[in-house]
């Protein structure tokens, strides 16, 4: 049993930090957010959310100057201040953030952003297990090795998730009557903005944003021809 007790030190720990972290996103979304205030977003909003049966679907707006789009454990969907800076200075359309937050919505309906948070306090878990064993094997450069096999475990969950709801956000906009090729130039415009991609492609959290749009462009022929788009996981 003792020689167990290190390993159920780690998961207890793994289950406080799961607690811990999902309070302290909560409290920060709730003091940095705000409800969308733009009629034509809120418009598209609207549509998103008919197309699922919600349609009270509201947005918030994320104080955080990054282009990005997130969703929050509890459902919510949000959008960053330094996507509405964009769309002000008419870079982006309300369409193509429509599929910014059809994607979050994705994540929502398929049970990623809960279970994300589940996964990581998980991984920090195995970081710690691993480096525990692999310490003994290979003193000091065992927890490198641990540290890396857990960010390729992180690295595939993640990137399975961004094509899961990339899926569900083309059929979801097809089935809102909202632009579908909003989401291809939404992807060719945040890849003019990352620029040339950097660092090791298998250890990064999202696909390439030009394996997404081939993604994208094969549904929506596959469904040119089949004439319908059921949303993945319905």
């Amino acid at each position: 049993m003792i020689k167990f007790l290190p390993f159920l030190l780690i998961g207890l720990y793994a289950l406080v930090q799961w607690q811990f972290s999902a309070w302290r996103t909560r409290r920060e979304l709730s003091a940095r957010s705000r409800p969308l205030d733009d009629p034509p977003l809120e418009a598209v909003v609207r549509r998103l959310g008919r197309a699922v049966e919600l349609p009270h679907l509201k947005a918030m707006v994320y104080d955080l100057p990054v282009f990005n789009g997130l969703a929050s454990p509890d459902g919510g969907i949000y959008i960053t201040r330094g996507v509405m800076d964009k769309y002000r200075l008419g870079e982006v359309s309300a369409e193509e953030i429509g599929s910014i937050l059809a994607h979050e919505l994705g994540h929502v309906a398929l049970g990623h952003s809960r279970r994300r948070m589940v996964d990581w306090t998980g991984q920090n878990a195995l970081r710690l297990g691993l480096a525990l064993v692999l310490n003994r094997l290979i003193p000091f450069v065992g927890a490198m090795i641990a540290d890396v096999l857990a960010r390729l475990v992180a690295s595939r969950l993640s990137r399975r998730d961004e094509f899961e709801a990339d899926a569900y956000a083309a059929a979801l906009m097809r089935r809102a009557g909202v632009d579908p090729e909003a989401q291809v130039r939404m992807f060719e415009k945040l890849e003019h903005m990352a620029g040339p991609a950097g660092g090791l492609a298998w250890l990064a959290s999202h696909p390439p944003l030009g394996a997404r749009i081939e993604a994208v462009q094969a549904l929506h022929a596959r469904w040119d021809d089949a004439d319908a788009a059921p949303l993945p996981g319905a």
